[in-house]
């Protein structure tokens, strides 16, 4: 590299003895350079790439052409700035400037470049489990984090800074924060940790230990979102979520949920005839899943009744009121025109009457 920069300057000094003119004339080299390879891989390679069906290829055309561009150029200006023979603090400056500006652009092409990987990784589910659409944000700043701290550390070198006095300093800041932010940090991993585990996603319902019920809105680093059905929002802090038991409805093999519609029937009620109506309603029912199918239950003999359960599936745990509703009322129907009694609880009290010598009972025996 160094035999061909000289003979580079060694042709340009037999062009121009000036070393102002041969700092000039390198410049308009590498931006000439620069220009036609910028022209050879935004309208060559990229018309090409564009008649392809893959993306991949076009993103990172788009991603890493510019940095190309830059750097070329930005090289072309560090070789017409040795050749001024500035003075050391002068020359010092300006090729620590023009180093920082070539970090700053392959910093925001390498975290675009992260980014796009990791929606790449996040599509094959079945062998990055780890890294899925749910807890692709979490991964995507940790990586914007890792590439924003290694191009801070690369312009300290760049710039020739001490990192001992800064790295002691941030131990002595960090534990400080540490203790003061404690609440806060255990938020924080709680929601790594969550993102991680996934023990719920993105609109499943869930019920917390408190009763809380509702449908995760929003997975943060801080907290979760839950959504009620009375249209409330519920800010749970992820330090909770981590350390008490949660209900996911629409977790386990599917989503789908079961609904008890309890109702019970007179003694001496035909009970075949019962559980033919129950399933009848069930299974006329458009809302009701087929798969699995609807079932009766007769679960115990009551003081007034003999209790049965319907059970059935619907597709999504927030439709358990609404269908509960429509069913209750179907089997009402239902059993009015089937002439099947519902009967509700009553109470007999008989009053007996004794004969007694009133001339007997003494005054303070009647107020005992």
């Amino acid at each position: 590299m160094d035999f061909r920069k000289e003979q580079l300057l060694e042709m340009l000094a037999q062009v121009a003895p000036n070393r102002y003119v041969q700092a000039l004339l390198i410049i308009l080299l590498f931006f000439g350079l620069a220009k036609i390879l910028d022209v050879i891989f935004t309208r060559l390679v990229k018309g090409w790439i564009e008649k392809t069906r893959l993306k991949l290829d076009d993103q990172l055309i788009d991603i890493f052409h510019k940095p190309v561009f830059l750097s070329i150029l930005l090289f072309g200006l560090a070789l017409a700035t040795e050749r001024l023979e500035l003075n050391e603090t002068l020359l010092f400056i300006t090729m620590g400037g023009l180093k920082t500006i070539a970090v700053f652009y392959w910093t925001f092409a390498a975290a675009r470049f992260l980014k796009l990987l990791l929606h790449l990784v996040s599509r094959d589910e079945s062998r990055f489990k780890l890294v899925q659409t749910r807890t692709l944000p979490l991964f995507s700043n940790l990586l914007i984090l890792i590439v924003t701290g290694l191009s801070i550390y690369i312009i300290f070198l760049v710039w020739d800074i001490d990192l001992t006095a800064w790295i002691a300093s941030a131990g002595i800041l960090g534990l400080a924060i540490s203790f003061a932010a404690k609440d806060t940090l255990a938020n924080l991993f709680s929601g790594v940790f969550i993102m991680a585990d996934s023990p719920y996603k993105l609109g499943d319902f869930i019920v917390l230990d408190s009763g809380e019920r509702g449908a995760v809105t929003n997975i943060g680093i801080r907290s979760t979102r839950l959504l009620t059905r009375d249209d409330v929002e519920i800010t749970v802090p992820n330090s909770i979520m981590g350390n008490t038991k949660i209900i996911n409805e629409a977790g386990g093999r599917h989503e789908k949920f079961r609904i008890r519609v309890k109702v019970g029937v007179a003694y001496g009620s035909k009970i075949d005839k019962v559980h033919k109506v129950l399933l009848d309603v069930a299974k006329d029912f458009p809302d009701v899943c087929k798969i699995p199918e609807p079932r009766v239950r007769f679960r115990s003999f009551g003081d007034s009744s003999l209790d049965h359960e319907l059970l059935c599936w619907v597709s999504k745990p927030i439709l358990r009121g609404k269908i509960l509703h429509l069913l209750n009322t179907a089997v009402y129907k239902r059993f009015l025109k089937e002439d099947i009694e519902i009967p509700f609880p009553q109470q007999d009290v008989h009053l007996h009457s004794t004969s007694m010598d009133n001339a007997d009972i003494k005054p303070y025996e009647i107020e005992k």
